[in-house]
């Protein structure tokens, strides 16, 4: 994928510094390998561990690579993070990477595919379709994750199969147009709200791999975030347009 335009991977982190820097060094390897001209900006969200200074290090090693690291004080969520790297981006594309293991970078070129034959404005990574390696770990987060995007579904008019997925990847332009307010987990409904009532977008969404972690491995979101989901999806739908 030669002469791409430029993306921006915005990566939020949270005490990720066992996971960090093999994630960079993922991170690399596929854009490298596929010719991604790639900026990366980690917002760190005030983690009580060496998540920064993990990253500083990474970077000092592989100095070529255009990589922007915020220290944002106090910790607010993965969704004010976000907003964070927002404003730091200056790609033509901008992407949501998380800090763990859990979504697999080799899965850009799928990622980019629609937008860059001029096919779309937003694609979503999809861990329900596809015959893509899915690692399986909770029913009820599974069902509540399908349960969340057919609400959406319902209001947005979408036929989204992963309204939750973290794999969002939007034209710049697009992301910055619109003004975000969720600190945490709702940044997934809130933007799938908003950018659903842009005139003319082009939503695509794309069958990815899933490598899922446990609590014990480090996963954060839980049964409050679900119930916060709903409500942000009758919020930024019904009430907050």
């Amino acid at each position: 994928m030669k002469n791409t335009p430029l993306l921006t991977l915005i990566i939020p982190a949270y005490n990720e510094a066992r996971t960090i820097q093999d994630v960079l060094d993922r991170i690399l390897k596929s854009i490298s390998s596929n010719h991604i001209s790639t900026q990366l900006v980690v917002v760190d969200d005030a983690s009580k561990d060496e998540t920064l200074i993990r990253v500083e290090d990474w970077h000092k090693r592989n100095p070529e690579v255009q990589l922007v690291s915020i220290a944002s004080q106090p910790n607010r969520g993965k969704g004010f993070a976000i907003r964070k790297g927002i404003e730091a981006a200056e790609g033509d594309y901008i992407l949501i990477q998380d800090a763990d293991y859990e979504y697999d970078p080799r899965d850009y070129p799928k990622l980019l595919a629609p937008v860059l034959d001029g096919m779309a404005d937003v694609v979503y990574g999809s861990r329900f379709i596809g015959g893509n390696p899915h690692r399986i770990l909770f029913f009820w987060h599974s069902i509540g994750n399908k349960f969340l995007t057919s609400v959406s579904n319902i209001f947005t008019n979408l036929n989204l199969t992963d309204m939750e997925s973290g794999y969002k990847l939007f034209k710049r332009e697009i992301l910055q147009s619109i003004t975000l307010k969720e600190n945490r987990f709702g940044f997934e409904p809130e933007v799938t709200a908003k950018i659903s009532r842009i005139k003319d977008i082009r939503i695509y969404e794309v069958g990815i791999s899933y490598y899922g972690r446990t609590y014990a491995e480090g996963k954060k979101i839980n049964w409050q975030d679900g119930f916060r989901a709903i409500w942000c999806v009758l919020k930024y739908n019904l009430w907050n347009k």
